[in-house]
């Protein structure tokens, strides 16, 4: 009788190990899969950033240009004009340049928590060690 009990528990031990790898296997189809359409719809957004950046480029070109002809018209000069919207425009693209540099310091992307959380440890365990 005993070893029929043995054998039960055996048995049962063994099946539940088969179901956990196929639960796992199952598991890491569905993860595949997952990771596979969030890649796509990545990629596809992706795309759709870089299509909007080539007519923004464009828009901006136009806009900038129409600027410049106004502007002849004003002071009189098409030279004069665009000197003045390409000063303009200088200017805006170095401001955004500098703020640009200065939010990306190293500073900036250092793990600040991460830090404050390994000198936390560290701390810790000296003061276990002393």
């Amino acid at each position: 009788m005993q070893g029929n009990g043995n054998q039960t528990i055996q048995g049962l031990v063994g099946e539940a190990l088969r179901e956990s790898t196929d639960l796992a296997q199952k598991e890491f189809t569905l993860f595949k899969t997952e990771i596979s359409q969030n890649m796509r719809t990545l990629f596809i957004g992706l795309a759709m950033m870089v299509a909007a950046a080539v007519f923004a480029i464009a828009a901006v070109m136009l806009l900038t240009e129409s600027l410049v002809e106004w502007l002849a018209t004003v002071v009189d000069s098409e030279a004069l004009a665009a000197l003045i919207v390409g000063g303009l425009m200088a200017v805006i693209a170095i401001g955004l340049g500098l703020w640009g540099k200065n939010a990306m310091t190293a500073s900036s992307l250092t793990p600040q928590r991460t830090m404050r959380s390994l000198k936390r440890d560290a701390e810790v365990l000296s003061e276990r060690g002393a």
